[in-house]
C-alpha cells in the first residue's frame, strides 16, 4: 500500500479492461487518478469503484485522436490536482478481422493509427511538456507483443510499433532529467475489446500464421496481471529503467 502516495496519475482508456484495473490498482497505491475515455457511463462506473474503495478519481470525457481533448486531459489533470506525475496510455483499439497487409482496409489504418499511435503521442507530449518542468514523472504506453512479433493485423501491429519506436525516442529525449518512459507489450488480455473479436470475418490465413508462432497453450494475461507490471514501471521503485519494453505474454512467444 502507498507505492503511489502523493502522485497524480492519467490513465487513458481507464473505462475498462486494463485501463481500469490499473486506474483501481494506482488508486488503491494512493495516487490521485483521472481516467478518461470517450464513454462516459463507463467511465463513471468506474470512477464510482473507486470512491467506494476511498480513492480520489477525476473522470474526463475525452476522445484521445483528437489533440485538443489530449491537450484539454492534461490541462485539466493539473488545474485539478497541480500536477501530473504519471501517464498510462491504455486507450486502444483493434481493427476486425485481423486484415493482413494485403488486405488491410485504408479506413482501418486511418480510425486505428489515429486512436493507438498519433492519440497516444499527443498524451505524451502534452504529459512530457509538464513533467519536463519538474525534471519528473513516468509516462508508460502499453503497446503489444503484435508490434514485437508482428502477429496481428497489419494496421494494428504498425500502430504498436510505432508506441515502441516513440517510447525510445520519448525515453531517450529526456534521459538523465528523471522523466522516463517505459512500454509493455501483453499477449493476449482478456478484456471486453478483445471478446468482441468475430470470428465470422477472422482472417484465417492470418490466424494460420499467427498460430505457429506462438503456445496456444500458454494462459492469456488478465487486466491485474498487466495493472501490476504498470505499478512497477509508475512507481519511484523503477526510477533506473527508462526506454525498456517489456513483453507479458507468460511466455507464450518463448
Amino acid at each position: 500500500m502507498g507505492r503511489l502516495q502523493g502522485k497524480v496519475a492519467i490513465v487513458t482508456g481507464g473505462n475498462s479492461g486494463v485501463g481500469a484495473a490499473t486506474a483501481l490498482l494506482f488508486a488503491k497505491e494512493g495516487a490521485k487518478v483521472v481516467i478518461s475515455a470517450r464513454r462516459q457511463p463507463q467511465l463513471e462506473d468506474v470512477a464510482l469503484k473507486i470512491r467506494e474503495a476511498g480513492g480520489e478519481v477525476l473522470p474526463v470525457v475525452c476522445d484521445i485522436s483528437k489533440r485538443e481533448d489530449a491537450d484539454r486531459l492534461v490541462q485539466t489533470t493539473v488545474e485539478t490536482f497541480g500536477k501530473v506525475d504519471v501517464l498510462i496510455n491504455c486507450a486502444g483499439v483493434l481493427e476486425e478481422g485481423l486484415k493482413p497487409i494485403d488486405r488491410v482496409k485504408d479506413e482501418d489504418m486511418d480510425r486505428i493509427l489515429d486512436i493507438n499511435t498519433k492519440g497516444t503521442m499527443y498524451c505524451m507530449r502534452a504529459a512530457s511538456t509538464e513533467m519536463a518542468k519538474a525534471n519528473a514523472g513516468s509516462i508508460v504506453n502499453v503497446a503489444s507483443a503484435a508490434g514485437v512479433f508482428g502477429c496481428g493485423g497489419a494496421a494494428y501491429v504498425a500502430s504498436k510499433s510505432a508506441i515502441i519506436g516513440v517510447t525510445k525516442h520519448t525515453a531517450l529525449r529526456f534521459a538523465g532529467t528523471g522523466l522516463r518512459c517505459n512500454a509493455i507489450c501483453p499477449g493476449t488480455i482478456v478484456t471486453p475489446m478483445v471478446a468482441g473479436m468475430n470470428a465470422s470475418n477472422m482472417d484465417m490465413d492470418m490466424f494460420t500464421q499467427m498460430s505457429k508462432h506462438g503456445d496456444l497453450k500458454v494462459p492469456p494475461c488478465m487486466p491485474e496481471d498487466v495493472a501490476n507490471i504498470l505499478l512497477f514501471l509508475a512507481s519511484d521503485e523503477s526510477r533506473a529503467i527508462t526506454g525498456q519494453i517489456i513483453v507479458s505474454d507468460f511466455g507464450s512467444t518463448l
